[in-house]
C-alpha cells in the first residue's frame, strides 16, 4: 500500500485563488439547508483550513468541523477555528475520509478536491448519506484532469526504467475518479433528488517561473517528493526531469502560462420523508 503523501499547505496555498474558484462556484448550486440558520456541516479533506472558512461566510450561523488525515494540513487550519462572526463555530478534526463515519446527523457534507486521493470513495456514500438530515445534502467536487499534460507526464515519468524502481510504485498517479455520468448514476440509485451532477474547465493563466511545476508541488507532486524525501538528489533529478517536460507542455506566453484544469462536481439532496421535511434530534 503506497503512503500517505505529505503535504506542504504553504505550498498548496501559492495558487489559493485558483484553487477555491471552484469550490465557490460549488457553493452557488447548493440551496437551502434542512437546518435552517443553524445547520450542522462537514467538509471532507479539509485541507488548510481556508475553503472551510468561506462555508461560514455562506451559513454564518453554522456549526462546521473539517476533516483531514494530515497533521500539517490541520496544524495550519487550526488558525480559522473559534466562533465565527454570525454566531456559529469553526473546528477541525483529525479523520481519514476513507473511513469516517459521521458520528451525528449533518445537514451538509461538503468535499472540496478531496475525493480523488480516497479509493472507493463512492462506497462512501450510502453511509455518509444516511447520516445526512432529512432534505441535507452532500456536494463535492474533484479534479478531472487526470489525462491533462501535467498529469499523464508525471505518470510516465514515473514508470520509466530510471525511476520505476527507486519509486517501487510511489508517486503514481491517484486516481480515483469516477466520471460525470458515474456520479449521477450512483447517488441517484441511492435516492437522492435531485441530483446535479457538471463539469467545467478553467482556462487558468499562471504567473511566474514554472508556474505548472509549482502547482503540482502542493498537489500531484506530493507521492514522489514524499517518496523521495530522504534522497534530495534524486528528488532534485526528478523534479528537474519534471519541469523541463512541463515547459515544453506548457510554454509561457506574453501574460503568462495558460494552464486549462477540469473539475467535476456534484451536488445530490438526500431523500425526505413522505410527508414532506422532518425535525431531526440534535
Amino acid at each position: 500500500m503506497q503512503a500517505a503523501p505529505t503535504w506542504d499547505p504553504q505550498q498548496y496555498l501559492r495558487h489559493s485563488g485558483h484553487r477555491t474558484r471552484p469550490f465557490l462556484d460549488l457553493l452557488t448550486r447548493i440551496g437551502d439547508l434542512p437546518g435552517g440558520g443553524a445547520p450542522r456541516i462537514a467538509d471532507i479533506g479539509c485541507g488548510p483550513g481556508n475553503v472551510t472558512a468561506l462555508l461560514a461566510d455562506r451559513w454564518p450561523g453554522a456549526r462546521i468541523t473539517g476533516y483531514d488525515s494530515s497533521p500539517e494540513m490541520l496544524h495550519e487550519a487550526e488558525r480559522y477555528a473559534g466562533p465565527t462572526a454570525g454566531g456559529g463555530a469553526l473546528d477541525f478534526r483529525a479523520a481519514d475520509a476513507a473511513r469516517w463515519t459521521p458520528e451525528e446527523p449533518y445537514d451538509l457534507i461538503v468535499s472540496n478536491a478531496a475525493l480523488q486521493w480516497v479509493p472507493g470513495h463512492a462506497e462512501r456514500f450510502p453511509d455518509w448519506l444516511d447520516h445526512l438530515a432529512p432534505g441535507g445534502v452532500l456536494a463535492f467536487q474533484v479534479p478531472g484532469n487526470f489525462t491533462a499534460p501535467s498529469h499523464a507526464l508525471l505518470a510516465e515519468l514515473c514508470d520509466t526504467p530510471r525511476w520505476r524502481t527507486t519509486l517501487d510504485g510511489h508517486g503514481r498517479r491517484y486516481v480515483h475518479i469516477l466520471s460525470p455520468a458515474e456520479y449521477l448514476e450512483r447517488l441517484t440509485v441511492l435516492g437522492c433528488e435531485p441530483v446535479d451532477v457538471w463539469e467545467s474547465t478553467y482556462v487558468q493563466l499562471l504567473q511566474g517561473e514554472d508556474p505548472v511545476l509549482e502547482w503540482t508541488k502542493g498537489t500531484a507532486l506530493r507521492p514522489v517528493l514524499t517518496a523521495l524525501e530522504g534522497n534530495p538528489t534524486a528528488a532534485a533529478e526528478f523534479v528537474g526531469q519534471y519541469r523541463d517536460l512541463l515547459r515544453k507542455a506548457y510554454p509561457p506566453g506574453a501574460h503568462g502560462t495558460v494552464f486549462p484544469f477540469r473539475r467535476i462536481f456534484a451536488v445530490a439532496r438526500a431523500p425526505r420523508p413522505a410527508g414532506g421535511a422532518a425535525e431531526v434530534t440534535r
